[in-house]
Order: structure tokens, then sequence, then C-alpha cells
């Protein structure tokens, strides 16, 4: 009887059967491998839109030196208080441009708004495009620093030997008065970087120049 019961219950063990805390093992893997696929695409869409997220942070709120964009002259007018800004020019390596600004620096009052040029010539034997980058100093003045027209809104495309002139047109908001931490400003720096752009889109202009002097505003 013992041999009988012995071969009975080594039938009734079928070997293709999981024990059912495999089969939870195997769930749980299943649910940690999607979560962690999950964050990674999170991390990588992050990625992409952090730098869009923080150029519209810093032209909302002129963190970092960064100017704002105008549409027109400001309401209230120039005021009486005046105050000088200066021009600086750089370009990166790999563009082979010569960028410089007509003054290194002029008096204006705040409030005023005022066009000066920049020339820039293409030293190279080729068609070459830039984008300019910018800001002004002190750092905390961007929020005030107020750009109609500017080359730096588009990307420059250079003939070989090509030399232009690109305009700005800007005031400083009147508000900045009310700033008491401005109270001491004299001097604004604005300053501008070319970096080479690969793959340009061909324009014969730079947006907004027509090659023609139109003076102040």
């Amino acid at each position: 009887m013992d041999h009988e019961r012995t071969i009975s219950q080594d039938v009734s063990a079928k070997p293709g059967r999981r024990k059912p805390g495999k089969s939870r093992g195997l769930g749980r893997d299943v649910v940690v491998a999607s979560i962690c696929g999950g964050v990674v695409a999170l991390m990588v869409g992050a990625s992409y839109a952090a730098v869009p997220f923080y150029n519209w942070f810093c032209r909302a709120t002129g963190f970092n030196g960064t100017t704002q964009v105008a549409t027109s002259a400001p309401a209230t007018g120039p005021i009486a208080r005046k105050i000088s800004v200066r021009f600086d020019s750089n370009v990166a390596p790999g563009l082979p441009w010569k960028f410089e600004p007509e003054q290194s620096e002029i008096e204006v009052n705040i409030g005023q708004v005022v066009t000066v040029f920049y020339t820039v010539t293409n030293q190279a034997a080729r068609v070459t495009a830039g984008q300019a980058a910018y800001n002004v100093a002190p750092l905390t003045v961007g929020a005030y620093f107020q750009k109609i027209n500017c080359f730096c809104f588009t990307e420059q495309t250079m003939a070989p030997g090509e030399k232009r002139e690109m305009p700005v047109v800007f005031y400083v908001d009147p508000s900045i008065a009310e700033d008491r931490e401005n109270d001491g400003l004299n001097t604004i720096t604005l300053s501008y970087t070319f970096y080479p752009v690969k793959d340009p889109v061909v324009k014969p202009l730079a947006s907004g120049e027509g090659d023609k002097r139109k003076g102040n505003l």
C-alpha cells in the first residue's frame, strides 16, 4: 500500500506547473522595468525642454542680463536722467568674421530710443553664417534694457568678403529710475558674441537692415 501511495503522489505532481510565487516575481519585474523606462523617457524629454524654457525665463525676467524685446517707444517718453551705454563685440572660434561697434560708448537719456550700428565683415572666401548671443551688464539691468530691433534676433548669412552694417534699436526703460538698487547706476554694457551656424539658411540681407541708415527713432 505504501508503494501505491508513493506512485500516486508522483503522478499528481505535474512537471510543467509554475509555482504562484515565481509568477508574482516576474510580474513585479515587468512593473519595475516599465517604471524605469518611463523615468528615462521623462528625463530625456525634460532635457530637451530645459533649453527653451530657460530661454523663455530669461527673456521674461531679464535673468542673467538677458535683454527684453519691445515693439514701440516707451509711453512715458524720455526722462532727464542720463546713462552711458557701452558696446562690446566678440566672435567665437570657428567663425572668420571681424565684428565691432561703430561707437564704443554713447550717453543717452533714459527712455530715449536710440539706433546704433555694428559692422561685420566675413573674412573667409566662402559663405559663412552666425547667430549672436547677447546680454547686458550689470546682469540686473536686463529687465530694463528694451530692444525694438536687433540683428541678434535672426541668423546672419554672409557672402565671401561681404561687409555689412547691422543696426540695434533700443531704449532703457524709464521704470529703472524707480528701482532704488540702481540709483547709482551710471553705465550699462551691451555685449554680443557671434557663434558659427552649421547648415545656414541663405538670406541676402540681415533682417531689418536694408543697407540704409534711418538714424534714431
